[in-house]
């Protein structure tokens, strides 16, 4: 969704209608996750995917049809035995997808959610999928302040203090209800679409790997910064356009600077007197990955200085290091796909063997 919304936020700002599907819950090897979209608007011109393919030429349709009607409309798809060319996912996953029309006169609030993502304001969209509530209802919520209505006062301020909860997780997922907010009931579902901002990657040292390794991460989604006490090398002409680039001691930057669940630290130096004060601190702060370059030899030689600077076995576990899986890499670019590649298998609990050595389904329960 987040990479499609500035084409809506144009249509919706021409009050133009158009049709909007999102994916609201996945099973077994679905082909994308929840909060995944496709929008058809002015001229039948699709923007997105809900399922890399298998079935947008249906939701196509869809989008049309609501559009038309004014209409929200919720639609399953999965594998058709019958008929492999029958609308189905092929491999063998299930999605359900609301399609939704949208205007200002149906949706008041998109503009201002479309603009708070823009800018990295966290906000959550509740939108009802199914039940007595008018589906396809929906109501933003912002850390202080919400928009939209659901129809029913005490379902809005059930969703509403739930949608804050989900944003400070930035989760996304369904929850049920009852019709005026019953916690205990599920007569009402609803889909919550957290958009918090981008995850962070922390590289340091301005390296020539680093130059790699921040494009790559600027192409996963991350908001990238590099930092390095030189300013010789610090220079924002060494880095992809959209990077950060900071003069600063890595590990003062670093105790200055918010880091979460999601964050990615990657310390590129291999020089002792910037790295292990550096690791002293992002072995203590929360982090998704940490992970430090160097030599087998240079991985030993910093993990004693750690151990002498006080930090547990639990703490020393958490580094990544030498970082990167076993591709065989050479280049700075070879090499930032093998740290990219341990970040993805890290993240969704992938083993890092190539799929024709592995059987069963392609992505785990639970993901995209």
């Amino acid at each position: 969704m987040r990479e499609i919304l500035p084409a809506l936020e144009r249509w919706y700002a021409a009050r133009v209608p158009f049709g909007l599907a999102t994916v609201v819950a996945v099973s077994r090897s679905a082909p994308r996750e929840p909060g995944a979209a496709m929008a058809v608007g002015p001229d039948d011109e699709v923007l997105g995917s809900v399922s890399g393919g298998c079935v947008e030429g249906a939701v196509f349709e869809l989008a049309q049809e609501v559009v038309a009607s004014g209409e929200a409309r919720l639609a399953s798809f999965g594998y058709s035995d019958e008929d492999a060319f029958a609308v189905g996912l092929t491999c063998g996953g299930e999605i359900t997808v609301l399609v939704r029309p949208v205007t200002p006169e149906s949706d008041a609030a998109f503009g201002a959610v479309a603009a708070s993502v823009a800018s990295g304001e966290p906000v959550t969209v509740a939108t009802v999928v199914d039940g007595p509530a008018p589906r396809g209802a929906t109501l933003a919520v912002w850390p202080r302040t919400v928009a939209g209505a659901l129809g029913a006062p005490g379902l809005e301020a059930a969703v509403t203090a739930d949608a804050r909860g989900e944003l400070a997780l930035g989760a996304t997922g369904l929850r049920h209800y009852g019709p005026h907010g019953e916690r205990r009931e599920d007569a009402v579902t609803v889909f919550f679409h957290s958009f918090a901002p981008p995850p962070r990657m922390l590289v340091f040292g301005a390296i020539d790997y680093a130059a790699a390794v921040a494009r790559i991460g600027a192409f996963l989604g991350y908001r990238v910064t590099v930092c390095d006490a030189r300013p010789v090398f610090a220079t924002p002409k060494r880095f992809p356009e959209g990077v950060e680039v900071v003069v600063d001691w890595p590990h003062r930057y670093l105790l200055g600077t918010g880091t979460d669940e999601r964050t990615v630290i990657l310390v590129l130096t291999h020089d002792p007197k910037f790295d292990v004060p550096l690791l002293e601190v992002a072995l203590r702060r929360p982090a998704a990955y940490i992970g430090a370059m160097g030599s087998r030899r240079t991985d030993h030689d910093r993990a004693e200085r750690l151990v002498e600077a006080g930090l547990s076995e639990a703490e020393l576990a958490r580094l990544r290091s030498p970082v990167g899986l076993d591709l065989g890499a050479r280049t700075p670019e070879e090499v930032a796909v093998s740290v990219a590649a341990e970040i993805i298998a890290l993240r969704w609990g992938g083993t890092g063997a190539p799929l024709t050595a592995t059987a069963g389904a392609i992505h785990a329960a639970g993901s995209a």
